[in-house]
């Protein structure tokens, strides 16, 4: 199997033994910026939050292995939520999280979505960095300092006609 099929986004439960990784480096992501307390964050949804019609977990593999991930939920009716965005330590710095969140762009509209909201913490800047940079709008004061505000609140409008097929890796 060449590099090529071997890598790609692929479509998973919650309880996938691939999404172990993204869970772990989440959680300890979380509680080194923001303290014990914010383990809670990673079991506030239930897994069928995330599972398809209404929601994606959505994995960016490399050679078989989880490099990068995201997922979005049902915010309402027309807005997907995305939440969980991780890329693996060792592969930073590579515009994995950026093809991450585009291909759950793409994922939301073809499921029918026309808006997307997400929030980052006050503590996550490079998160900030990025969903400014994918044109995401600032539902706050972006002159204001972050840890006075709490939460960072974003939107985006999908492009119509965004619904694309989702470039899925092979299952076996």
């Amino acid at each position: 199997m060449s590099a090529a099929a071997r890598s790609g986004f692929r479509r998973v439960a919650v309880d996938d033994p691939l999404v172990e990784p993204l869970l772990r480096e989440l959680t300890h992501e979380y509680v080194t910026r923001y303290g014990p307390e914010a383990r809670e964050e990673m079991t506030r949804y239930p897994a069928e939050a995330f599972a398809e019609p209404h929601g994606v977990l959505l994995l960016l593999l490399e050679d078989g292995e989880p490099v990068a991930g995201g997922a979005y939920k049902r915010y309402d009716e027309h807005t997907a939520e995305v939440k969980r965005m991780w890329t693996h330590s060792a592969h930073r710095r590579r515009g994995l999280a950026r093809r991450v969140l585009a291909e759950l762009e793409r994922t939301a509209a073809a499921a029918g979505y026309t808006r997307v909201h997400l929030t980052t913490g006050p503590r996550q800047p490079e998160a900030r960095n990025l969903y400014l940079a994918a044109g995401y709008a600032p539902l706050f004061d972006v002159s204001a300092d972050p840890l006075t505000i709490g939460p960072l609140p974003f939107e985006k409008r999908l492009p119509a006609g965004a619904a694309q097929p989702p470039v899925l890796a092979p299952t076996s």
